[in-house]
């Protein structure tokens, strides 16, 4: 096999891991357990804390390295994925579907994407034909950043996720 082949296979492998990473940590969880005994709710209250626990090392881990390398916080990062499409024209996304993307309230919200646009990472437009509504596009310099911290994001997942199975 030439090179270029196996570096698509390691990139389908790796993107199939991720995927399966995915679906795993979103999957709805279905507890069948009579949530009226004590011992269920003290099992569920365990399961909720580990859940915890592994979002804050994950989050506290990404944070850390993308600030550290990108200057990105792990909020930025996932704004600029969010509006991240690879080609040459970056699509737009309206604002409040884009706040219903990242799990953040509104007003950090806002002020992150403020603050993304004053760095020339995003770019805000009105809608010419409903004034009401906002769209974001990442520009040029956005793109670029995400694409140089992409790679520390997935090493961080991967590895995170690789000590937590």
């Amino acid at each position: 096999m030439g090179p270029i082949f196996m570096h698509m296979h390691q990139m389908r492998k790796h993107a199939v891991h991720m995927h399966k990473m995915w679906l795993h940590l979103t999957a709805p969880r279905r507890y069948t357990r009579d949530v009226n005994r004590p011992n269920d709710d003290d099992a569920l209250a365990s399961e909720w804390h580990d859940l915890m626990g592994r979002y804050h090392r994950m989050t506290c881990a990404l944070d850390r390295r993308l600030t550290a390398e990108h200057g990105l916080t792990v909020s930025d990062f996932e704004v600029l994925q969010q509006l991240y499409a690879p080609g040459p024209q970056f699509p737009q996304l309206r604002m409040s579907e884009l706040g219903e993307r990242v799990h953040l309230s509104q007003s950090a919200f806002s002020r992150l994407i403020t603050r993304l646009e004053q760095a020339g990472l995003v770019e805000r437009t009105t809608c010419s034909e409903d004034r009401r509504s906002a769209y974001t596009r990442i520009t040029a310099a956005g793109a670029e950043r995400y694409l140089e911290a992409r790679p520390t994001q997935r090493a961080i997942l991967r590895e995170l996720s690789v000590t937590a199975g």
